[in-house]
């Protein structure tokens, strides 16, 4: 007699299990889905230090203003630098490209909305010029500010040396994304590991949000990484390409590769936060996130001393084929002075940026950067409502 295995019954019935990228998915966060958490200790505002070392540069406030037309020009420059920041200019922009750019930001800060983009695409179609990046690098050390300057992995090897040539302080290479390897059968892609070799001068590099992306940066030389891909406010890339992640968690995951690199090899890169942040909380919790400076941009495109006249716009929004960015609105909120270091006129945060700061972190017993970044963050998205129903009433 021979035995036949029966099929199980309840095996038969039970149902199919399907693998779904769904489940891979991870949660990430953002400035609004956090708040910082209160420890045992307290300290009082003045006693914090803000002061760091950045690429060999000595940094009073960890506020580097974004190369963007509409925020950075030599005259920016050598005021933020009074207060104890930095600027970087786009040595793509219209700094570059134009004898005079007053009238060209004019132009594009006054163009009607139907027509922004063609006058933006016509004020960057003009080559950029050496004699001009030459003269904007004297003119920013000439205002009292370390020369700081910008420009894509394209440009960069020629405008790296230029600049340097010129007496430029620190080159930032900075990208839509930014990785140790880029594929390329139209150009030789450039090499970073070679150019920072080359280079007499640090350079920075920018931008990612990867944590083995940008140790991997960090071995090939880059003297800091900036973070962040599609935050800003002037920015459509997350719109436009659907690329993105969002930055309490980019800068987390980044910082995570600085403490591994400099565990590995003593030498520490730093971290800055790029695009995002509006408010004095939302500086507040980049660094806690762990950020060693913050690059701003519409907020400091509000200050009276800012180019652009009230208005802001991405660095790729003159793409003639796929613009990633726009003119936006941001309106004048009045000196730069009070916007960075107050007295604050309003009560949303947007001014006294560094005094809102030094409050937090003198609230949670940070002494310094460093001891900001090792802060309890929590996970709370209604943090910003919780208890405000009067102030949102009528909203």
């Amino acid at each position: 007699m021979s035995l036949s295995k029966q099929p199980d019954a309840a095996a038969a019935d039970a149902p199919r299990t399907f693998r779904s990228r769904a489940d891979a998915i991870r949660p990430t966060y953002g400035f609004d889905d956090v708040s910082l958490a209160p420890g045992t200790g307290t300290i009082e505002p003045d006693d914090v230090d803000l002061v760091q070392e950045f690429c060999g540069l000595p940094l009073r406030i960890p506020v580097l203003a974004a190369a963007m037309d509409a925020v950075v020009d030599a005259a920016f420059a050598g005021l933020l630098a009074d207060l104890g920041g930095f600027a970087v200019l786009n040595l793509e922009g219209v700094q570059t490209r134009h004898e005079e750019p007053g009238p060209v930001i004019e132009q594009i800060a006054t163009a009607p909305d139907d027509q922004v983009h063609e006058v933006l695409a016509q004020a960057y179609a003009a080559p950029v010029r050496d004699d001009l990046v030459a003269r904007r690098i004297a003119e920013i050390q000439a205002a009292g500010s370390p020369a700081i300057v910008a420009a894509t992995p394209a440009a960069a090897r020629h405008l790296g040396p230029l600049a340097a040539e010129h007496g430029a302080d620190l080159f930032l290479v900075q990208s839509q994304v930014s990785s140790a390897r880029h594929l390329a059968t139209g150009y030789e892609p450039l090499s970073l590991a070679e150019f920072t070799r080359l280079m007499p001068i640090p350079v920075a590099v920018g931008n990612t949000t990867n944590a083995e992306a940008a140790y991997a940066l960090m071995e090939q030389g880059a003297a800091a990484i900036f973070v962040g891909v599609g935050p800003g406010a002037a920015c459509t890339t997350r719109e436009v390409l659907g690329i993105g992640v969002p930055q309490v968690t980019a800068i987390a995951d980044v910082a995570a590769a600085r403490d591994a690199y400099v565990a590995d090899t003593g030498r520490y890169v730093p971290v800055v936060a790029d695009g995002g942040m509006r408010r004095g909380g939302d500086l507040a919790k980049a660094i806690a996130a762990g950020a060693d400076a913050l690059m701003l941009g519409s907020p400091l495109a509000r200050a009276s001393e800012a180019p652009g006249r009230g208005t802001n716009w991405g660095m790729a929004a003159p793409s003639l084929v796929l613009p990633r960015g726009t003119r936006i609105q941001v309106g004048t909120a009045g000196p730069l002075e009070r916007i960075l270091l107050g007295p604050s006129s309003v009560t949303d945060g947007s001014q006294n940026l560094i005094g809102a700061l030094r409050q937090s972190m003198a609230a949670l017993g940070a002494r310094s950067i460093r001891d900001m970044q090792q802060v309890e963050i929590v996970y709370a998205p209604a943090i910003a409502t919780e208890g405000k129903s009067w102030q949102l009433r009528g909203r």
